[in-house]
């Protein structure tokens, strides 16, 4: 490989000054005011840099960030690029990363990340801190671990997600979302997971008012329920629930356990309730819940 040309403390202005750049190493450079200063580069290392106008990063390929910044002006930051790494760096720049592919952020924190990370493709996140509505929207095949997320409707659309050790504090996380696993992780948010295909949720604590409903194959195991209630409406779903349920409204179909159901609403103008088998493993169930230990629910019909 051609050795890389090193440009170190340098201060550009004005209109695409590295456009076409290839084989470069830029240390300790700002990009002032000016749209696009890496527009269709090749081969860039970034170490210790700013960018502080917007468009830094477009149509760019095989780009490695170490310790740079991305200030607020910086919006839209990297689009249709393709084999991103940064790590230890902050982006306070909204809307970044659009359509990109092979995207890795490892200990980056990004405070104004409305409408960030939308349709990439082969995301890798780890430590990441974000705050911002609609976070990965329509991406696909995503890795995660140790992300903590502030914002709304994250992953709509986001297709083969696999998340470990996350906090999503996320109202309608996961909607229209297919092949979506999280493992060990909290998630706070009403109406989680809307319209989902094969969502799974494995040693998770949730929160959320009328969550996990519309799916087609929702999977829970050794999941705690807080604070939610009227779960599960028209899903078909494999429940293991630690602890009680406040509320399960009208599931498709399925097997739902738990320790106990405070409420469970069948409509048989609406659901077949006999495609529900529910198991209260607590024999003191709340009056009008699942009665008895390991025994099938009656269901209430209103």
């Amino acid at each position: 490989m051609q050795n890389k040309k090193e440009i170190t403390q340098e201060f550009y202005t004005g209109e695409r000054p590295l456009f076409k750049g290839t084989n470069l190493k830029i240390i300790d450079t700002i990009f002032g005011e000016g749209e696009s200063p890496l527009k269709e580069s090749r081969n860039i290392e970034l170490y210790g840099s700013m960018f502080k106008w917007k468009y830094p990063l477009w149509y760019a390929n095989d780009i490695t960030v170490q310790n740079c910044t991305w200030f607020e002006m910086a919006r839209a930051g990297v689009w249709y690029t393709d084999h991103i790494t940064i790590e230890d760096s902050a982006i306070e720049a909204p809307k970044n990363f659009r359509r990109c592919q092979d995207v890795t952020l490892k200990r980056v924190s990004m405070p104004n990340a409305a409408e960030t990370l939308w349709q990439c493709k082969d995301v890798v996140l780890e430590e990441v801190t974000a705050k911002g509505d609609y976070f990965a929207m329509n991406c696909e095949n995503i890795k995660v671990s140790g992300l903590t997320l502030y914002g709304n409707y994250s992953f709509d659309g986001a297709k083969n997600v696999e998340i470990h050790h996350a906090k999503l504090l996320s109202k309608d996380a996961f909607w229209n979302s297919e092949n979506v696993t999280v493992y060990d992780s909290f998630i706070s948010g009403e109406y989680l997971g809307w319209n989902a295909k094969n969502l799974t949720l494995i040693n998770c604590t949730i929160e959320s008012l009328q969550g996990m409903c519309y799916i087609d194959n929702l999977v829970m195991k050794n999941c705690k329920l807080l604070n939610t209630t009227l779960a599960f409406e028209y899903s078909t779903v494999d429940a293991d629930i630690i602890g009680e349920i406040d509320s399960v409204l009208n599931p498709s179909g399925g097997i739902i356990r738990a320790d106990r159901i405070g409420e469970l609403i069948m409509e048989k103008d609406n659901v077949d309730p006999t495609r529900t088998k529910i198991f209260c493993r607590n024999q003191e169930a709340k009056k009008g819940a699942c009665p008895g230990k390991d025994a099938r629910c009656i269901s209430i019909a209103v």
